[in-house]
C-alpha cells in the first residue's frame, strides 16, 4: 500500500461515521491498558517473603516500565482485528505501526539498559546506540507507511554475497543478526532478573546464590547461542572444531583466564569467601564487595577497591577475619610511669572499653604486661568487636580518649623518656648565651 492510497483511504475514512468508533477505539486500549500495568504491578510486585511470590516478581518487575505499551498495544490489535469485520480500519493502521514502534523502542531501551547499566549511571555510547535504534526503528515504521517495504525487502531478498561455497542474502543476514541480538538480550536481561532475585533470598548462603546466579547467566546465554546459531542455519556439529580451537588456545596462552574462572567456582563452591567478609590478600585488605567467576572485588577501608584475580585468592594464603567468627580482638599500647601501682592501673584500663560503641561485652576486655621498659611498665589493653569491617582506627581513637581523660583527672601516670644530663646542660648554656647577648645589646 503507497502513501498517496493510504492517506486517500484515511481521508476518505474522516468523513464517515466509522472514524469515531477508530478513534475511540484507540484512546480506549491506550488507558485500559495504562489501567492494567498499574493493576499488575500493584498486584504481583507486593513485596513479600513468600518464595513463590519472589519467582512470581521475576518477569512482572522486571516488565514494569514496558507493561502500558504492550499491553495497548495488544489491546489496539485485538480492536482493529474485530472492527474491520464491520468497517474500514484505515486509522488503526496507521496507528498501530506508530505504537508498536513506540513500544519495541521502550522495550529495547530498557533491556539495554538492565544489561549494560544496571549497577552504573548510562554511558555515551549506551545513549549513542539508543539514538541510532530509534532512527532505524522510525525510518523502518516510515517505509512501512510510505508502502516502500516491500520494494526495499524484495531488494534485501534478491542481493546475495558469496560465503564458501554457498550464496547468502542480504535479508537472511539481517535476520540472523537481529534473531541472536534478540535471543543473546534476552538471555542476560532473564540472567541479571534472576540473579537480583537470588541474591534477595537472605535463607541462602552468599556464596550459593552468587553460584546460581553465575551458573544460570551461563546456561542461559548457551541456550541463547545455540538457539542463534540453529535460527541462522549454521550447522551446530561446527562447535566440535570450535571447541578444538577453544583447547589449543587454553593450552598456548589462556592459562591464566581459565585458571581464575574456575578458581571463581571453587571459592563460591566451597564457601571460603562470602561477601561482606574482612580478608587480607598479600598486601591488601579490605571488605569482599562481589565475587565474580575471574576476579574478587576487594573494598578497603579508605573506599578504594582493588580488583583481585580469583588465581589469586587460591594460590595463596588469605586471611579470613570473618570466616567461622566475625569477632576480631583489638588493642591499644600504652606505656605507664614504675611508680604506679598497676593493682590499681588495670582495673581502670579494663572498665574503659566498656560502653564504648562497638565494642563487645564478651569476650571481656583485657589487660596484659607486655614488657618492663626502660621507661616504665608497657601495658596492653584488648578488646573485641564485630564489625571488622568498619574498621579499626575509630573505635581505638574512642578508647584512647577515655584513657586521655584518666591521665587528666592523674589517675593514670605515663612514662616520660629520661632526659640526658648532658642535653639539659647544653640547653641552659643556650638560654644563658642568649640571654647574655640580649644584655649585652
Amino acid at each position: 500500500m503507497h502513501l498517496s492510497t493510504m492517506l486517500s483511504d484515511l481521508f476518505d475514512d474522516l468523513r464517515e461515521p466509522g472514524i469515531l468508533w477508530q478513534a475511540g477505539a484507540t484512546v480506549l486500549c491506550m488507558l485500559i491498558g495504562w489501567g492494567l500495568a498499574r493493576v499488575i504491578r500493584g498486584r504481583f510486585l507486593q513485596r513479600s517473603d513468600d518464595a513463590t511470590a519472589t519467582v512470581r516478581q521475576i518477569g512482572v518487575d522486571s516488565f514494569a516500565r514496558v507493561l502500558s505499551p504492550l499491553l495497548s498495544l495488544a489491546l489496539l490489535a485485538l480492536a482493529k482485528y474485530v472492527l474491520a469485520r464491520y468497517q474500514h480500519v484505515n486509522l488503526l493502521r496507521v496507528v498501530l505501526p506508530l505504537l508498536a514502534s513506540f513500544a519495541l523502542i521502550r522495550t529495547a531501551f530498557y533491556l539495554l539498559r538492565r544489561v549494560f547499566a544496571r549497577h552504573r549511571p548510562v554511558g555515551p555510547a549506551i545513549l549513542m546506540f539508543e539514538k541510532l535504534f530509534g532512527l532505524v526503528v522510525w525510518l523502518a515504521v516510515a517505509l512501512y507507511v510510505t508502502g516502500l517495504w516491500p520494494d526495499l525487502f524484495h531488494y534485501l531478498d534478491s542481493t546475495t554475497l558469496p560465503l564458501g561455497r554457498h550464496k547468502v542474502s542480504l535479508t537472511d543476514i539481517l535476520q540472523g543478526s537481529a534473531s541472536v541480538v534478540v535471543l543473546l538480550m534476552l538471555a542476560l536481561w532473564a540472567g541479571a532478573a534472576l540473579e537480583e532475585r537470588l541474591m534477595g533470598v537472605q535463607s541462602l548462603h552468599s556464596s550459593l546464590r552468587v553460584v546460581m546466579a553465575r551458573m544460570s547467566r551461563a546456561v542461559l546465554i548457551v541456550i541463547a547461542v545455540l538457539l542463534s546459531l540453529s535460527m541462522v542455519g549454521i550447522d551446530l556439529t561446527v562447535l566440535s572444531v570450535f571447541g578444538g580451537a577453544l583447547g589449543v588456545g587454553l593450552g598456548l596462552g589462556m592459562q591464566k583466564i581459565a585458571s581464575n574462572y574456575v578458581s571463581g567456582f571453587v571459592i563460591l563452591l566451597e564457601r571460603s569467601l562470602s561477601i561482606g567478609d574482612m580478608i587480607t590478600v598479600d598486601k591488601y585488605t579490605g571488605k569482599v564487595s562481589h565475587i565474580n567467576t575471574r576476579y574478587t572485588v576487594l573494598q578497603g577501608l579508605d573506599g578504594v577497591e582493588t580488583v583481585l584475580p580469583n588465581e589469586m585468592l587460591i594460590s595463596g594464603p588469605v586471611q579470613n577475619q570473618s570466616l567461622s567468627n566475625r569477632s576480631v580482638r583489638v588493642s591499644t599500647v600504652l606505656t605507664v610511669a614504675y611508680g604506679s601501682d598497676l593493682a590499681v592501673v588495670i582495673p581502670l584500663l579494663e572498665a574503659l572499653p566498656v560502653g564504648v560503641t562497638r565494642v563487645l561485652a564478651t569476650p571481656a576486655p583485657g589487660v596484659s604486661l607486655n614488657k618492663f621498659s626502660a621507661d616504665g611498665f608497657e601495658l596492653e589493653l584488648g578488646f573485641w568487636i564485630s564489625d571488622p569491617e568498619s574498621g579499626r582506627g575509630g573505635v581505638v581513637s574512642d578508647v584512647n580518649k577515655k584513657i586521655y581523660a584518666l591521665v587528666q583527672s592523674g589517675d593514670i601516670k605515663l612514662a616520660l623518656p629520661p632526659l640526658d644530663p648532658r642535653l639539659i646542660d647544653a640547653q641552659i648554656a643556650s638560654a644563658v648565651a642568649k640571654i647574655s647577648q640580649t644584655v649585652t645589646n
